[in-house]
């Protein structure tokens, strides 16, 4: 899967496609800690290959430091943009499994089938 393609609009999608494009482009920012914190996540999905932008250390830690830099209230920023983020990384997972499971039946069906207008398309086999 190629960065910036999700296939549709997830929950968080802006947000991680800023993320990891800050990323590749070694910005330290707070889109680019987040994606940092989901890196592993991300890397089994196909989103981030190992080799895109340096490992930050602790990117909870500078993240946090981001947005008390920014102001407000920084600790529940940050618990909703790190709930923003498991929502995209459910969804995609989710998204990606349910692709699976159809690619999986439509092959099983094309192997029950024979190209006939056979009582509903399947082939009876004998036992």
């Amino acid at each position: 899967m190629k960065t910036g393609d999700f296939g549709g609009e997830l929950p968080g999608e802006a947000l991680v496609k800023v993320g990891l494009a800050d990323l590749q482009a070694n910005r330290c920012t707070i889109a680019s800690c987040l994606v940092e914190i989901a890196r592993s996540r991300l890397s089994r999905a196909g989103l981030l290959l190992d080799s895109v932008g340096q490992a930050q250390l602790e990117p909870e830690l500078r993240l946090y430091r981001l947005l008390r830099k920014e102001g407000g209230d920084a600790y529940s920023r940050y618990n909703a943009l790190v709930r923003e983020l498991v929502s995209f990384a459910q969804a995609l997972e989710t998204r990606k499994r349910r692709s699976a499971e159809d690619r999986h039946s439509t092959a099983d069906f094309a192997d029950n089938t024979d190209g006939r207008a056979n009582g509903g398309g399947f082939v009876s086999r004998p036992a």
